[in-house]
């Protein structure tokens, strides 16, 4: 927020609710895009430019890089990155599993196991595990979903921080567990990818202060 001000924008926070709520900041950045004169509202997580994006690049890139790929596996926010890559990847090869990657009470995680949404549990990460299928998730083969807990996503940024060097935010914990416990799930010889999203900076107030983790009960053991 301090970024966006510093370079002239308003900035209005909102409380964090439900999308069905008319205050949701989906649907309030919506509704004051359409009262202003000249706005763009990107609507990300509906807009279908963004898994095409991914599905021209990231999906080509991948497949490109990997003399094959067993699996793809990826938290969902919008949906862009998840949907696109699948997408171009199923194409190459539909025996490519594709797999969500999901927080504790993700409804996503839910849809995939049962059918229907649920949100039961909570999670500290930030901006992944919607309550809802996004019209960029809409039509795209999801063949599993892996939760990942707070307990394990800490100790994977932890670990990627303190061994191999990669300082990373609280979706990638989700991704590089939920890849791991794949990797267990499949056995040897396979090749999974996933995507490291998601910068340390923005947490460092939260994943990388021992104060706020012992808080919570999820300071992680010596890597």
């Amino acid at each position: 927020m301090d970024a966006l001000r510093t370079l002239g924008a308003e900035v209005r926070p909102v409380p964090a609710v439900p999308y069905k709520n008319p205050n949701n900041y989906v649907k309030l950045s919506g509704k004051l895009a359409s009262e202003m004169e000249n706005a763009i509202w990107a609507n990300q997580f509906d807009n279908l430019a963004n898994r095409q994006a991914h599905y021209e690049t990231t999906g080509p890139e991948i497949w490109e890089q990997t003399d094959k790929i067993d699996a793809w596996v990826a938290a969902t926010g919008t949906g862009g990155t998840f949907a696109g890559v699948s997408l171009f990847l199923k194409e190459q090869n539909p025996q490519v599993k594709t797999v969500v990657a999901a927080p504790m009470g993700s409804g996503i995680y839910s849809y995939v196991k049962t059918g229907e949404i649920s949100t039961a549990g909570n999670s500290i990460t930030e901006g992944i595990g919607n309550s809802r299928i996004t019209k960029n998730m809409e039509n795209v083969t999801i063949d599993d979903g892996i939760q990942v807990d707070d307990r394990e996503a800490v100790r994977v940024v932890d670990q990627l921080l303190r061994k191999d060097g990669l300082f990373m935010g609280g979706s990638v914990g989700i991704n590089v567990g939920a890849a791991v416990a794949l990797a267990k799930e499949m056995g040897p010889g396979h090749r999974i990818v996933t995507v490291l999203c998601d910068s340390g900076a923005r947490y460092q107030s939260k994943l990388f202060n021992r104060e706020w983790l012992a808080s919570k009960g999820l300071l992680p053991d010596e890597v």
